[in-house]
């Protein structure tokens, strides 16, 4: 009788665990989006690269194959799913770099190169295919910050410099010089993301001192103003809340914006993807990338196509390229 007691147990169990597996699945083939596999990286596996788009292409810099700290230029043509080295960084290799385009040139700076936090900052001429050392970031040395361009106005600003950051400064590139910008509240973090929807740009997760960051910003260049908008958390009761369902904090996550929606995709230990409306200020749960799970990957939109890519799982490190299609249903057939 006892045996057949702890027989009948052990199906129950194993019939639940078969439940929740499949309604997983069955919840992950309800979401939208799809993932296409594209021309895989000409250059190293690597993690913590950076990245930034003028035109049809995007150009990616560095990062870390679990060996080296990397200098070299990569440029994807997004017409032609194929890559080209370019001309390499004229600083030193360096992992988790910031960077941003403006007026039709990149610019890239700050890192870590395996013993120094960096704050070195360069421009990048595509027309000329060189670099030019441009005026130290005006902050501290720091890796792990965001940067990005809105409204003609870029910035750098969160990171860590030995102390978790909350600063943000702005670069004018007529005057080669950077200017503290005031009045950011939301908490100090690094591995934050940054989207940018019609000239406003969208601070996301990130982490401090091993905690998660839950608060949601958006920023307005035309007015320097930091709007908070509703958290990113399941759990908190306060004005900010909103969706006990959300599960979108992170930190090492990518974004990218396409057709006037955000998107953040995967970091440390997952590979969801949740999508976010400015006008409604909600977030939907989008098809998970198809790829292997990763952190420090990199994610950028060209000309309303969303591409994900590199990162690494532990000492595995990538080189694969996927692109993400929001309007279609997951399919296995096309990758």
């Amino acid at each position: 009788m006892i045996n057949l007691k702890k027989g009948i147990l052990f199906t129950a169990l194993f019939s639940c665990l078969f439940f929740v597996s499949c309604s997983n699945d069955d919840d992950d083939d309800d979401l939208m989006g799809n993932w296409i596999k594209k021309s895989a990286f000409d250059g190293p596996a690597r993690s913590s690269a950076t990245s930034f788009v003028i035109g049809d292409y995007a150009y990616v810099v560095g990062g870390y194959t679990g060996d080296v700290y990397l200098k070299d230029l990569w440029i994807y043509n997004s017409t032609g799913d194929y890559w080209e080295q370019k001309a390499d960084f004229a600083g030193v290799g360096r992992s988790s770099a910031s960077s941003f385009a403006l007026n039709e040139k990149g610019y890239v700076g700050l890192g870590y190169d395996g013993t120094n936090k960096l704050k070195d900052f360069y421009q990048y001429d595509p027309t000329a295919n060189s670099w030019t050392q441009k005026t130290d970031f005006g902050g501290t040395a720091r890796y792990a910050a965001v940067g990005f361009q809105a409204g003609g106005k870029a910035y750098f600003g969160t990171g860590y410099d030995g102390n978790y950051l909350k600063d943000f400064y702005q670069y004018n590139d007529q005057t080669n010089t950077w200017t503290l910008v005031n009045g950011f509240s939301g908490n100090k973090r690094r591995n934050a993301t940054v989207f940018v929807i019609a000239d406003k740009a969208y601070l996301a997760t990130g982490v401090n001192n091993g905690v998660y960051q839950e608060d949601f910003w958006e920023f307005d260049p035309a007015s320097d103003v930091w709007t908070r908008k509703r958290d990113i958390d399941k759990d908190t009761d306060d004005d900010y809340s909103y969706n006990d369902e959300y599960a979108i904090v992170r930190a090492n996550a990518s974004s990218f914006s396409i057709n006037g929606l955000g998107y953040i995709v995967g970091g440390e230990n997952i590979k969801t993807v949740w999508e976010y409306n400015p006008t409604s200020d909600l977030w939907v749960e989008r098809t998970p990338m198809e790829g292997a799970t990763r952190t420090d990957a990199v994610g950028f939109a060209i000309n309303n196509r969303g591409f994900y890519m590199l990162g690494r799982v532990g000492s595995t490190y990538f080189d694969d390229a996927w692109e993400f299609k929001p309007l279609e249903e997951q399919s296995d057939d096309d990758n």
